[in-house]
């Protein structure tokens, strides 16, 4: 199944990057993504819970976002944008979701995706934030195993 989850990651963050750069309706992306023959073998409600989470509460997200930020949101590249705000949806909403596999795959979109060095601010940012919005896990003791 992870595999289904980070395929539906990699389609949010395509859909969010479409999203911040034409504001398209989000009913329009999904019609477009689900073209890819990739589509069927995604965990498609993930893929709609952050997609659409991210679209109904990005300037709640881009708050967040912004103490950790060297530049203004609107300032980021589009692709590294895309991935933080996902990744914020994600720590803010998928409690499921433990903290280090929420960074994990921030940054490993952001190698798929992103610029050169653009995994390394995103890791930066993922991991301020994680420490602010999941305190209790970020400081529990790490399980040996």
């Amino acid at each position: 199944m992870s595999g289904n989850r980070r395929k539906a990651r990699e389609f949010a963050v395509q859909g969010v990057y479409q999203w911040l750069l034409n504001h398209q309706p989000t009913a329009d992306i999904v019609k477009q993504l689900r073209d890819d023959p990739v589509y069927r073998n995604i965990d498609e409600k993930m893929f709609l819970a952050l997609l659409n989470g991210v679209v109904d509460e990005a300037p709640a997200l881009d708050l967040r976002l912004a103490a950790y930020l060297d530049r203004k949101p609107a300032e980021l590249s589009p692709v590294e944008h895309a991935i933080l705000l996902l990744g914020t949806q994600e720590l803010l909403h998928h409690l499921e979701v433990p903290y280090r596999v929420v960074i994990n795959e921030a940054v490993e979109l952001a190698k798929i995706f992103g610029g050169t060095d653009g995994h390394k601010y995103v890791n930066g940012v993922m991991d301020k934030l994680a420490a602010e919005v999941r305190t209790v896990e970020v400081n529990a003791p790490r399980r040996q195993g």
